[in-house]
C-alpha cells in the first residue's frame, strides 16, 4: 500500500507540485521583459501573426464558452434553492417532517406562536408570522406529457412582508377566499401558462391572475394561493403546513427557538429559512453532482485545450526566440516575453468565449428536487464569478501553454534553433 502511495505521490503530485511552484518564476520572467524589452516589440510580433492569433483567440474563446456553460448551469441550481433564504426567519413544522408537504401545524399552535415574546411586528400591529400551506399540483408540461408536479403555496399578506424580494411583475396578487392564483414568471414559461389563464386540477378551475418574480429563491419555482380557500380546497381546515416567523432580532429568535421547543403542547420544530432550504437542497443532490462531475471534466478540458492552443501557436517560432537570444536577451527575458503574449492572447480567448456564452444566460431549465418531489426550475446564471473563473482558467492554461515551449526553446543551442525549420 506504502508503494502504491508513493508511485501516486511521483506522478500526480509531484508534476502538480512542480508546475504551482514554476508560476512565481513565470511573473518574474514577465517583469523582467517588461523591464528589458519594447511592449512594441510584442505587439508588433502579434500583429505580424495575426491570422494565427485570431484562430488561436477563436480556438480559445470556443473551449471556454463550452466550460462557462457548464458552470452557469452549476451556478444557476445553487442560486435557485437558497441565496434569498433569510438566516433571521424561522420556519416552524412538525416535529419530524422534512417538507412542508408531509408536514403539519394546527390552527391552535399557530395562535401560540402568534403571542410568543420577540415576534416582529408590521406597522400595523400585526405579529409578522405567516402560516403557509404546501400541496402539488400534477400539470402538464412540454416534454412531460405525464406532468409534473408543481408546489402551490398557500399564503397571507403577511408572505409578502417577511420576503420583500418576492414582487408581482404582471396583472395583480389573488383575491382573499377565491380560486385565484399567482405563478412565478420562470413556472409560467417552464410550463406555457399565462395571467388571464384558467387550468383544471381536481374538481376545480383555477385562474392565474398574475405572475411574480423570487429571483435567486426557491420561490421562484412556485403557485402561491389564498391560504385559506387552499385550505378549503383540500380539506385541512384545521391546520397548516408550516409558520414562518419574523423575530425581532438575533436574541428573540432564541427566545422564541427555546419556546417552541420546551412546549410539549406543540410538537414542533424550529429552524432558520435558510436551513430549510440548505436541507433541501440535498434533494437536488443527484443533479448537482452530475453538474459537477461535467463542469470539473469541461474545465479540465478547457484547461488543456488552451495550453493546447497556445503550445501549437508558441512551439514553431524557436528560430525568433533563438535570435533574441543571439541578440544578447537572455533566457529568463525570452520566457517572459512570451509568457506575456501567451496571457494576453489567452485573455482576449477568454473574453470572446464569455461573449459566446452570454446567449445562453437565462434559459430555463429544470429538474425535480427528491425531497419534496416538485419541479424546481432555475436558469443558466452567467454572472461576475462565472465569467471570473472563465478568466482565470484561460489565463493559467495561456501562461503555462506559452511557457512549456518558450522554456524548451530557451534551453536549446542556439545553433540548434536556428537551423530549426
Amino acid at each position: 500500500m506504502k508503494i502504491i502511495f508513493a508511485l501516486l505521490a511521483l506522478v500526480v503530485i509531484v508534476p502538480i507540485l512542480a508546475i504551482v511552484l514554476l508560476f512565481p518564476f513565470l511573473i518574474f520572467c514577465a517583469i523582467a521583459a517588461l523591464w528589458r524589452i519594447p511592449l512594441s516589440y510584442i505587439i508588433g510580433n502579434m500583429k505580424a501573426r495575426r491570422i494565427s492569433l485570431a484562430l488561436s483567440i477563436l480556438g480559445i474563446g470556443v473551449v471556454i464558452a463550452v466550460m462557462l456553460s457548464m458552470r452557469a448551469l452549476d451556478r444557476g441550481v445553487e442560486l435557485a434553492t437558497q441565496s434569498k433564504a433569510s438566516k433571521d426567519v424561522l420556519l416552524v413544522m412538525r416535529e419530524g417532517a422534512e417538507a412542508e408537504i408531509s408536514s403539519w401545524v394546527t390552527t391552535e399552535a399557530t395562535q401560540i406562536i402568534r403571542a410568543l415574546p420577540g415576534v416582529a411586528k408590521n406597522a400595523k400591529g400585526e405579529p409578522l408570522v405567516s402560516p403557509e400551506g404546501a400541496i402539488l399540483f400534477k400539470l402538464p408540461r412540454e416534454g412531460a406529457p405525464k406532468g409534473s408536479n408543481l408546489l402551490v403555496r398557500g399564503v397571507s399578506p403577511i408572505a409578502f412582508e417577511i420576503r420583500p424580494y418576492v414582487k408581482i411583475v404582471e396583472g395583480r396578487v389573488f383575491r382573499p377566499a377565491s380560486n385565484e392564483l399567482i405563478i412565478s414568471k420562470r413556472i409560467a414559461k417552464r410550463f406555457n401558462m399565462h395571467v388571464g389563464e384558467t387550468f383544471q386540477f381536481g374538481p376545480r378551475t383555477w385562474s392565474i391572475v398574475g405572475a411574480f418574480d423570487a429571483p435567486n429563491s426557491a420561490y421562484d419555482s412556485e403557485i402561491w394561493a389564498d391560504i385559506n380557500f387552499l385550505r378549503q380546497a383540500q380539506h385541512r381546515g384545521d391546520s397548516y403546513s408550516s409558520v414562518f416567523v419574523q423575530p425581532i432580532d438575533r436574541n428573540a429568535a432564541e427566545s422564541i427557538r427555546a419556546a417552541i421547543k420546551n412546549d410539549n403542547r406543540l410538537k414542533l420544530q424550529v429552524r432558520t429559512e435558510y436551513q430549510y432550504y440548505a436541507d433541501q437542497s440535498n434533494g437536488l443532490i443527484g443533479i448537482k453532482i452530475l453538474v459537477g462531475i461535467v463542469a470539473f471534466f469541461m474545465t479540465f478540458g478547457a484547461i488543456l485545450g488552451t495550453m493546447n492552443t497556445m503550445f501549437s501557436s508558441v512551439a514553431p517560432r524557436q528560430r525568433e526566440l533563438a535570435t533574441l537570444r543571439a541578440l544578447g536577451f537572455n533566457r529568463r527575458t525570452i520566457i517572459g516575453a512570451v509568457v506575456i503574449e501567451s496571457a494576453f492572447v489567452a485573455f482576449l480567448g477568454a473574453a470572446v468565449g464569455l461573449l459566446l456564452s452570454l446567449p445562453i444566460n437565462g434559459i430555463s431549465t429544470g429538474t425535480v428536487n427528491w425531497s419534496t418531489f416538485s419541479e424546481v426550475a432555475f436558469n443558466f446564471h452567467v454572472d461576475a464569478s462565472v465569467a471570473l473563473f472563465g478568466f482565470v482558467v484561460a489565463l493559467i492554461a495561456g501562461i503555462y501553454g506559452g511557457a512549456f515551449p518558450a522554456i524548451r526553446a530557451a534551453r536549446m543551442p542556439i545553433t540548434q534553433a536556428l537551423r530549426e525549420i
